[in-house]
């Protein structure tokens, strides 16, 4: 069995408004609720970026909640 190739050569990483990462190919429009950061490159190059950058991976309101919460105590 042969692995599927990727029809894309180019990537841009893209965030949403929790600050949830993804790449998205770059020659397609950014889709409705995401933001291209400004990162391209190869699929390896933006998922190596995201590793860095993402380094808590709960959802902004969520971690905006439990701040709330423990000032609240």
């Amino acid at each position: 069995m042969t692995e599927p190739t990727d029809p894309y050569d180019e990537y841009q990483v893209v965030v949403n408004d929790e600050e949830q990462y993804s790449i998205w190919p770059a020659v397609k429009s950014v889709p409705a609720g995401w933001r291209a950061v400004g990162v391209t490159g190869h699929k390896q190059h933006c998922l190596d970026h995201i590793e860095q950058v993402w380094t808590d991976m709960r959802p902004l309101s969520l971690r905006r909640w439990m701040q709330d919460q423990a000032s609240a105590t």
